[in-house]
């Protein structure tokens, strides 16, 4: 089981990270670097990786460290679920025990049954009030990461989150403001929508999400624009 790093050690790898990505100019190295220091952080992780997502859940930039993350994201963005996804919509951390117990994403899951992969933590990446990404770790056994890895990855992922933020504004701050614009205005769209399937179709709240999620991806169109039809009362194609 994983251990909560001590609150001085904890210190001193987000200090760390914030000395080194406060010297990049560049994103897509600086996610580099966020990954590699929180797969050192969090005892039994085999790979870690850092997404950073527009308003429609498509990458923008992504960083990992090992292949296999690349892999088991890659799965995630074709078949649009995961815990990565649900982590960024939801913004709220997910915890995965072991994936051979689970029952959330299934298409996920089937995808991913033939790599290393028992058990992964993932937690939005919030600046301000816009969601602009996951952190995410993996580990090859189960039950490697509890509520207190958890905890963990979200102190981790705050600065982190802010210090990405200014990386990316320094560079399209234009982008920036469209993009909080859209996420703000998608938020809203979302609830709603999960709230008319959860009624419609008597599905769970994260059920209607993914739902929601998998149709925007598979249309190539933004979650907002599913969802407005749904309230609208207009079905997906292929619903």
């Amino acid at each position: 089981m994983a251990q909560q790093l001590p609150l001085d050690e904890l210190s001193t790898v987000i200090a760390r990270i914030q000395g080194l990505l406060l010297t990049e100019e560049k994103v897509n190295t600086a996610v580099r670097l966020l990954a590699q220091a929180a797969k050192e952080s969090v005892p039994g992780t085999i790979g870690a990786g850092v997404s950073l997502m527009d308003a429609r859940g498509r990458r923008t930039s992504s960083g990992y460290t090992d292949r296999i993350v690349a892999e088991a994201d890659a799965t995630q963005y074709e078949r649009g679920e995961g815990p990565c996804l649900t982590a960024w919509a939801t913004e709220k951390p997910v915890l995965l025990e072991d994936i051979r117990a689970e029952t959330r994403w299934p298409d996920w899951r089937r995808a991913v049954a033939g790599l290393p992969v028992r058990s992964v933590v993932s937690a939005p990446l919030i600046a301000g009030k816009e969601t602009i990404g996951a952190l995410k770790l993996y580990a090859a056994e189960p039950n490697t990461y509890n509520e207190s890895s958890t905890t963990l990855l979200q102190l981790f992922a705050a600065p982190a989150a802010t210090l990405l933020s200014h990386i990316q504004a320094s560079e399209a701050p234009h982008k920036m403001t469209e993009g909080l614009q859209a996420s703000l205005y998608t938020r809203d769209l979302v609830n709603r929508a999960c709230g008319v399937l959860m009624e419609r179709m008597g599905l769970t709240h994260e059920a209607a999400l993914q739902w929601l999620i998998r149709h925007a991806r598979d249309e190539n169109t933004a979650l907002q624009d599913i969802s407005a039809r749904v309230l609208a009362g207009t079905p997906a194609s292929g619903s």
